[in-house]
Parts: C-alpha cells; structure tokens; sequence
C-alpha cells in the first residue's frame, strides 16, 4: 500500500482547517481562495480515481469563474467535456470534508463502493485562470495527482470551456479536434471564416466588437485567438486585465444584473457590445439607443437568434431534424411566447442549473439552451450530425440545399458543444448576424420582453422549506402558498410569479413579470411578503420598492 504512504505523508502538506465543511454544487466548490489548499489536493486525488474508473482523461479546472478576485474554486470535468456525474459530486463533498485521520478510509471507501482497479493508469488535466491565487492551488491538484501515481498534463492558464474542450479531444482520439490551445483557435476560425463568406459586404463597422474581458483569462485568450480571425472581426478589448481588477465592475454577471455598461468601456450609439465573466463560459450582448438608453441582449435573445437561424436552415436543407429550446423558469415570458407561437420551435422548461439544461438538451436532434445569465451551448445529436455529414457528401442536392448545409455543417465545427463557452458563443453570434445582414437593434427587435423583479427573502429555517414542481415553477410547500401567488398573479396582466430555494445561497428567490415595470415590481413585492409570512421570513418584512 505504498501509493496510500505517498496520499498520507502529502496530505499532511496541504491540511484541511478543522470544522470547515463545503458542498460541491453546481459550480463545484467556490469560496475564499485560503480555504481550498486541502480541497484541491483532495480533487487531484478524487480526478486520479475517476480517471482509473473511466479509463479515461479528466479535467480539474481551477477557477471561480464571475466571483471575486480574492475567491476561487475547483470544478471536475468528466471525459466527453461534460459536467462530473452527480454520483462523484457527492464523493467530492465527502472527501473535501474528510478531517485529515479520516481521509485514507474515504479514499478507500470510494475505492470498494466504485470497485476501482488501482493498477489502471490515470491521466489528468489541469488548468487555472488568472487569480493571484490559481498557482498555488493548481499546483496543489497536481501533487493529489502525483501522489496517487497519475499522470497530468498541466495546461497553466485557459478558459474553462477551453479545457473542456481538451479533455473531449483527447477521448474522442481527435475526432472533435486536436487538444491544444492552437487547435482550438484553428478549429474555430476556420468555421468562422468559413460561415462570414457567405455575409455579403460587410463594412469595417459591422466587423467591430466591443469586448468587455472582466480582468479575465477570456481577455488574455481573445488577444491570443486575434491573429487567427484575419480581420474578420475587428475586437476592441476593454477590461483586459492590464490594470483593472477581476470581475470588478465589469464582466457579464455585472452588467446582468446591474443593467448597464461596464467600467472602462467607450460605447458608442449602437455599437454591439458583449461581456464575457472571469472564466469566459458566459456572455451577454448590449449597446445603447440613440437616447442613451442601454438595452440588454441575454441568453434568452441568444438562445433564439441561434435556434431561429438553425431552423431556417433546417428548412432550406430538407432536413427533418427536430429543433428544441430549453429555457428555466427564468426565461422571460415574451421569448417562450415568440418561439412556440412565431417561429414553432419546441420550448422545454426545465430546472435552474447548467448541468439540468444540457441533460434535457441531450433529448433532441438538436438542442439550444441559454440561461438568461448567458451560459449556453447547442447540442447536435450524433444521429443530425450524421444526416447533414452525409448531404453535405450528396451530389444531388440542389444548391440551396448544399449552401444550408454547408452554413449547418460550419456552425456545428464553431459551436463548443462540451459547455457554455463565451468565445465560441460570442462567434456563432457574430457569424449570425453577419450572415443575416443583421444590426444588434433589429435582433433586439425580435420581440420585446416583459418587464420583470427579482427579489431575495432570507427565511429562519432551512431555505428549502420551499419546495417546487413543475420545473420550479409550482411551489409544493408550504401549505397555501402557491394559492397565494396564483391570487396575486390574476391582479396583473400577462404576469407570472415563482419562488424558489436558492441554489447556492440561503435565501429564498422570487420572480415577477407583467405588462409593465410597475406591475412587476408589485407583484414581486407582494409575493415576498407571501414567502416572509408563509416560510418563516427573518429580518425586516419586505418594504415595496416604490
């Protein structure tokens, strides 16, 4: 049991704090970056494991993606680029809050419960973004590795939906493209530049981009991948960590819920502009009116921009494929409505979280998924990509047909379909509304949202007194309080309202929608105080926002 020596006498190098606990959740584990020594030796030692039971590579990525400077985290990637399997999330949590003479036994417990052979090999890959803090704490997964005898290929700073993508290439023996940081530009812009000749004159105005790069690893990447787009598109980078700080004032989480520019950006009127967050998984668009009005373009309006071009290409090409969109209970009313009503795409609504999203995407030939925070992708089943590979070969198909499938055939290539990735979405976009001649004001014109709330209500017990159906869009418990928010609802017009427990905080979420800010706001407020009086609220009761 020598291996078992080397996990002992290194553990004892990067100690866990007694009484410290963290759950891996959605985003894997985030806090403040001096707590995670012991978690990330532990994740290299849980990565090496998984390796070993997959017989696969795995990805350990270090970052806390739009949270604060002074934070990081660790998220697991299993070998298709996809999410780790929720049974190892809990493995994960277990070990991470192993006390330091308890963590060969839960080692060994994962070893018997998943009947692991220890002779297999491992491989592991490692990357980190650009907090002062990832070097420490990368290396620290690298030792967890080591001390188990795996191998890792330690690819230093990237995206996080770069690694994805790397750990995908590697397990698919390149099939999806060669798993180097050039082989992702190269994979990229040539299907970029490939979907941008079929755009006819485009004016050095319409190739200009405003990118925002939240002090991140997204900035340093977008200067890196420049060169490979040859002028097709003109990037202006802002926030490109030369002097800000991380995610401060600027990134797409802030403009997301601030509803205005970021620091540091000169927009001009109308100009299209687009936030990546601090590990570029996520983006929004915005620009702003000939008022100075700033209008917000989020995964909602990317969602239908590309499921909407997808479609009439479908169309053009003869394909029967069956398109889906799948939004959460965040999606505002007015693109499910444009979707289903306008365009007949299918909408599938389904619970808040990424790793839900992509499941119930998997389901379709082809499905697009956002969530309104900007973090999506689209999914093309192995099935729909065989059909459009095979009439892209056909020598019948007439021209319209081979000039759809050619578009479907390099979009496919553009698209990072392991993850939501700020990058590649943001070049899709760009493509898109090359191709359709399209300015950011005629995609914001697609349809209009409705005005909506979001409020928080901290309750006294456990938040998750709260309990949902119907893709968190019902409240089950407690007694009485769906009848309530369905009386308040019938007060407004074209209005919605749900609660739900928060997924990374204790707090309790509301959502309102209506015809009008107004509305929306009341709504929001009355159905807080619902929550407050039903659900134990603690603190002051809810005060109206007007």
């Amino acid at each position: 049991m020598a291996q078992f020596e080397e996990v002992s006498q290194k553990s004892k190098l990067h100690p866990k704090p007694e009484g410290l606990t963290l759950q891996y959740g959605t985003a894997g584990f985030r806090t403040h970056a001096k707590h995670l020594d012991h978690i990330m030796f532990r994740m290299g030692l849980l990565a090496t494991l998984r390796s070993k039971k997959t017989k696969s590579t795995i990805g350990v990525m270090v970052t806390a993606s739009h949270n604060p400077e002074e934070d990081n985290g660790v998220k697991l990637i299993d070998p298709m680029g996809e999410m780790v399997t929720a049974a190892w999330e809990g493995y994960a949590t277990q070990l991470a809050n192993a006390e330091q003479d308890s963590l060969l036994k839960e080692l060994k417990d994962i070893i018997k419960k998943e009947d692991i052979d220890m002779s297999e090999p491992a491989s592991v890959y490692v990357g980190k973004d650009t907090r002062p803090s990832s070097a420490s704490l990368s290396q620290a997964v690298l030792d967890g590795v080591s001390s188990l005898g795996g191998k890792t290929h330690d690819y230093g700073l990237v995206t996080t939906p770069q690694l994805h993508y790397m750990v995908c290439c590697c397990n698919t023996h390149g099939c999806y493209g060669s798993p180097t940081v050039e082989g992702y530009y190269q994979k990229l812009s040539q299907a970029f530049l490939q979907l941008t000749q079929n755009a006819l004159n485009r004016t050095d105005d319409q190739k200009r981009l405003l990118v925002d790069g939240a002090n991140g690893i997204g900035a340093l990447k977008m200067r890196e991948m420049e060169p490979f787009l040859r002028s097709e598109l003109q990037v202006v980078l802002s926030n490109d960590g030369s002097s800000g700080k991380l995610n401060h004032m600027c990134g797409a989480d802030y403009v997301k819920v601030q509803q205005k520019a970021p620091q540091g950006m000169n927009m001009g009127v109308g100009e299209r502009c687009c936030s990546f967050d601090g590990d570029a998984d996520r983006i929004v668009y915005y620009y702003t009116d000939s008022k100075g009005c700033f209008h917000l373009l989020d995964g909602d309006k990317i969602a239908t921009l590309i499921s909407t071009y997808l479609k009439e290409l479908l169309t053009q090409a003869g394909l029967n494929l069956q398109i889906a969109v799948v939004q959460t209970a965040y999606a505002n009313g007015s693109s499910t409505r444009y979707l289903e009503d306008v365009m007949k795409v299918t909408v599938c609504c389904t619970k808040t979280g990424v790793k839900h999203l992509h499941h119930a995407a998997q389901e379709y030939d082809i499905g697009v998924y956002f969530e309104a925070n900007g973090h999506g992708t689209v999914l093309f089943s192995k099935a729909a990509q065989k059909q459009i590979q095979e009439l892209v070969k056909d020598p019948n198909a007439n021209d319209e047909r081979k000039r759809a499938v050619k578009l479907l055939e390099s979009t496919i290539n553009l698209i990072n379909q392991t993850v939501g990735d700020a990058i590649s979405d943001m070049l899709v976009i760009e493509a898109v509304l090359a191709i359709r001649g399209m300015s950011a004001q005629d995609w914001d014109a697609i349809y209009t949202d409705l005005p909506n709330r979001q409020l928080k209500v901290t309750v006294c017990a456990d938040r998750r007194v709260i309990d949902t159906t119907d893709a968190e869009r019902r409240a089950v418990s407690p007694e009485g309080l769906q009848d309530t928010i369905d009386t308040l609802v019938k007060k407004y017009k074209s209005a919605r309202s749900f609660v739900r427990p928060s997924g990374t905080e204790d707090v309790v979420r509301v959502y309102a929608e209506a015809d009008t800010q107004e509305s929306a706001d009341s709504l929001a407020h009355e159905v807080s105080l619902a929550v407050y009086r039903l659900a134990g609220g603690i603190g002051d009761e809810p005060k109206p926002l007007h």
